[in-house]
């Protein structure tokens, strides 16, 4: 397996040899109609990954569409790709049609069906072959084929690799290139974090060969929020951080009311988990949104506090050692309650971890 223009051994380590070959005779069939579908909420990996493998899979000669569960921030819709992306919750009737129809089915950046919201059903009952290819560590058995590779950055890094090894390394373009590498920028915080393997830069290095605008990408993805989503941040560090700094940890709590307030649009709050994390000698942040009838949860951290552990074991959710995703059942003031006591708990390898 080898990476497209630098000629050097690829190793998919927890990927079947077979799975790869199985999904590039699939591709090589002619006229597909294919669906491409990314978790809810989808962020700049997915987002980015479903848009790039959109480009590759129309070039090779495939109609390819995307569906995803609910709509994407606004800072997300300045690509220059031409890919059809149809919204679930906005036009469920044509989506449920694009699904109907399709011969082959993608799930990019997410391994658990329910990630997709309420296109959880639609793919569960997918007759034709489903492909999974996604970052996130424990996969649950849903698709026919799975990629799942959790040393990678991102999914847009993987599915790179994923398309040259299947040898359509030449049906990218400028435009898969740009979705692609912004992928890879916002999975790792603008290059901040999950970069430690070198394959990351050597695949950024291939995408720029594109001649993409990087600083462009830069300015529309962080330089392209509204006055109002910077209002509420300087609420939230202003009046809803907390910060506990025997423990080494930080937290942010956000109501329905105070989402209201600052007009919350989809996205508003991407990154604000980040922020407490600048505090010298915090290693562990949290974030707690209200929606109805449920408060989302995410959890940051440094060095080698396991913040996907922290996240399953008391949040029904997981992710990556340092970066996960939760959520609580119970009231806004009550979930800010339990975390508070939960920490002492977690008091030692909070203080022993090395950043």
């Amino acid at each position: 397996m080898y990476i497209c223009g630098l000629k050097f051994l690829v190793i998919l380590k927890d990927t079947d040899i077979q799975i790869i070959a199985s999904v590039k005779e699939i591709l090589n069939k002619a006229n597909l109609n294919i669906v491409i579908i990314p978790h809810e909420n989808p962020d700049g990996d997915a987002i980015g990954s479903a848009i790039g493998l959109a480009e590759v899979l129309n070039n090779i000669g495939h109609n390819a569409r995307i569906v995803t569960p609910n709509n994407y921030p606004d800072f997300l819709k300045w690509f220059s790709s031409d890919a059809r992306i149809t919204v679930y919750k906005d036009k469920k009737k044509k989506a449920k049609s694009i699904i109907k129809g399709a011969d082959l089915m993608f799930c990019l950046d997410f391994n658990e069906a329910s990630r997709a919201g309420k296109l959880e059903k639609r793919i569960l009952n997918f007759e034709n072959p489903k492909i999974l290819i996604d970052h996130h560590p424990y996969p649950t058995n849903f698709c026919e084929y799975t990629i799942s590779e959790t040393k990678y950055s991102s999914t847009a890094e993987l599915l790179y690799d994923v398309i040259c090894t299947t040898g359509f390394e030449k049906k990218i373009t400028k435009s898969a290139a740009e979705a692609l590498y912004t992928g890879i920028l916002t999975d790792t915080g603008s290059f901040a974090h999950n970069t430690s393997d070198p394959n990351t830069f050597k695949v950024v290095s291939e995408l720029m060969k594109f001649g993409i605008n990087t600083d462009k990408i830069q300015s529309g993805v962080y330089h392209n929020f509204s006055a109002d989503r910077m209002k509420l941040l300087g609420y939230c560090l202003n009046k809803k951080m907390v910060v506990y700094p025997e423990l080494r940890a930080a937290m942010i709590s956000i109501s329905k009311e105070e989402l209201s307030r600052f007009n919350f649009k989809t996205g508003d709050t991407e990154g604000f988990v980040n922020y407490p994390l600048s505090i010298n000698n915090i290693v562990f942040s949290a974030i707690f949104i209200e929606k109805e009838n449920i408060v989302k949860a995410s959890f940051r951290s440094k060095g080698n506090f396991p913040a996907n552990k922290f996240s399953s074991e008391n949040f029904n959710g997981g992710g990556h050692l340092n970066a996960a995703g939760g959520e609580s059942d119970l009231p806004l003031e009550e979930t800010i309650e339990k975390f508070t006591q939960l920490l002492p708990g977690y008091k030692h390898q909070l203080l022993e971890t090395i950043i």
